[in-house]
């Protein structure tokens, strides 16, 4: 009898579960910034041990997600100024690069890559869905990185990518309307669609430092 193929099951550690389901309510913001985790809650709410959760929190802690505040425990970080800067001129400079590399160098199918997020993006701004657009913001960025062809690059730039999935749903959050957000990023597309590199790069970089001033001015100085 004909049927459709059961998928494999993915066998995990409980410890890359817990990563991923937490990481997923950091930046989906459904665990606020500012919260603060303990490890017997979650152990219990997960039904882990606390040592599988502290693995888990160790690593959200290297990648920026949660801090560990002595004698108080761990806590969802929340972006400071600071935080914000470093961010934003980080990925100018980086996303600049990618933007003209992708631009000059892509074979076709990474093009075609970045054209399909970008569609993504289109999709979530005309649903006005904030879950969706801001995964879909950062899905149109990650493609022109991943387009680049530069590994260290895109190494590099995996070390803070959930730091900016949640840097991006902050930043889109100022933006009333999502049509908006489609319109900062229709530029970059198409100048990477005319392979001029120059334009892209430069398109790229001003799109992040502009935004990122939006973002540091809406937060109050401490």
């Amino acid at each position: 009898m004909d049927r459709t193929k059961l998928p494999k099951i993915e066998k995990m550690p409980a410890d890359v579960r817990a990563l991923g389901v937490l990481r997923s309510q950091i930046v989906d913001g459904a665990i606020p910034a500012g919260s603060r985790l303990t490890e017997v809650q979650i152990s219990d709410e997960m039904g882990l041990s606390r040592a599988t959760v502290r693995t888990a929190l160790h690593q959200l802690a290297q990648e920026g997600l949660v801090s560990l505040v002595p004698y108080t425990g761990w806590t969802v970080v929340k972006l400071s100024r600071q935080d914000i800067w470093e961010l934003y001129t980080l990925r100018g400079a980086v996303e600049r690069l990618a933007a003209g590399l992708t631009a000059a160098n892509a074979e076709p199918a990474r093009i075609a890559d970045v054209r399909e997020a970008f569609h993504a993006l289109e999709t979530a701004c005309e649903r006005k869905n904030p879950d969706e657009i801001a995964e879909a913001d950062f899905g149109f960025h990650k493609a022109v990185v991943d387009a680049s062809g530069h590994s260290r690059l895109c190494s590099q730039y995996g070390l803070i990518e959930h730091q900016i999935r949640v840097y991006i749903r902050s930043s889109d959050a100022l933006i009333a309307d999502p049509m908006d957000i489609l319109d900062q990023h229709r530029p970059i597309l198409e100048a990477i669609l005319s392979r001029n590199s120059a334009l892209a790069g430069e398109l790229s970089e001003e799109h992040n430092l502009r935004e990122g001033e939006k973002l540091t001015a809406s937060v109050p100085q401490t």
